[in-house]
């Protein structure tokens, strides 16, 4: 792959970065896990507490790309019809007009995805998957760059609908972003006290260019042994005893791209073993799914993949470059 097309990717990755960071303090690898998910086309589910950032990194990418941008605050009485649009009566014209709702941008932020019924969440997974909304009987498409950042509160449970194996199956990767340290803190406290600086963002890239990256991203080099270590990996979460469900082939797909497009951030044409154990717990861990006796004693999806990423063996680095 041509290393121009390569720093290009890089400094789009770097400009995007510094950008988000003059409003989310101390998260630069939580901000390069988002980026990087951009770059793959895919969508994001960050389970964290409330009050951390996650609407504010939501807000902050999108501003940094031009991108349109909605919220969608998720309650158990939400509809379908209240996130696609839907058709209205229009007295003037005697005629039915779509009212699009607000899936219908470039990133949208659907908070504590949880609280919304299954019914709900089937329509958000044809979005997510298909990149289109059907109302009505006709199908819309969605707008591109489109991703959405999903939200859930991992303590609070009551009154939540959990969502299920294929609709977790849509998300590129989950993240937690986490309490900032006590230095973070203080920039935080500094940097808010009199104006919030998330109004003076500008974007600095736009979403054409975002699409360019997005294609160029798709030929960064994987060597045959990678791709072995990444499908040995994705086997032995199936084998793995303290596992019931294994990661899919989508799964592995997405561990695939996502190693490509790390490579391409930090300036290489071609994909190495550490790329695939960075990104395998994000990837994977909301996949697969525990035993029930492996909950119980306190065993978690996170824990089985970092045994996996120990027990398997990875290839002898002899520079995966494009011949």
């Amino acid at each position: 792959m041509d290393d121009v097309i390569i720093g290009k990717i890089q400094a789009f990755g770097i400009k995007v970065k510094e950008n988000v960071e003059k409003v989310i303090v101390g998260k630069g690898d939580v901000v390069e896990l988002v980026i990087l998910a951009l770059l793959c086309e895919g969508h994001v589910l960050i389970e964290d507490i409330p009050g951390v950032g996650k609407t504010v990194l939501a807000k902050s990418v999108a501003r940094s790309l031009g991108c349109s941008y909605h919220r969608i605050q998720c309650t158990p009485d939400l509809l379908p019809s209240d996130i696609t649009g839907t058709y209205i009566f229009n007295q003037k014209t005697s005629d039915f007009e779509f009212r699009p709702g607000p899936i219908m941008a470039q990133i949208v932020l659907t908070d504590e995805i949880n609280r919304t019924t299954p019914r709900t969440q089937s329509a958000l997974l044809e979005a997510m998957q298909e990149r289109q909304v059907t109302a009505e009987g006709e199908t819309k498409l969605l707008p591109r760059p489109f991703m959405v950042l999903a939200t859930q509160n991992p303590i609070e449970q009551e009154g939540t609908f959990p969502l299920p194996e294929a609709q977790l199956d849509r998300f590129l990767i989950k993240i937690k972003i986490g309490y900032p340290s006590a230095e973070d803190d203080k920039l935080i406290l500094s940097r808010f006290r009199q104006d919030d600086p998330l109004e003076d963002l500008k974007p600095v890239v736009t979403a054409e260019e975002l699409m360019q990256m997005q294609e160029a991203c798709r030929n960064v080099h994987v060597a045959a042994d990678v791709e072995d270590y990444i499908i040995r990996l994705v086997h032995a979460t199936r084998d793995h005893a303290s596992l019931q469900l294994g990661a899919s082939p989508r799964a592995m797909l997405a561990l695939y791209h996502t190693s490509q497009v790390l490579a391409a951030l930090r300036g290489r044409s071609f994909v190495i073993p550490d790329d695939v154990k960075y990104l395998a717990v994000v990837t994977l861990s909301h996949r697969i799914i525990p035993k029930a006796e492996s909950s119980l004693r306190g065993s978690s999806a996170e824990q089985a993949l970092k045994e996996i990423i120990d027990s398997v063996a990875v290839p002898v680095e002899n520079e995966n470059k494009a011949g």
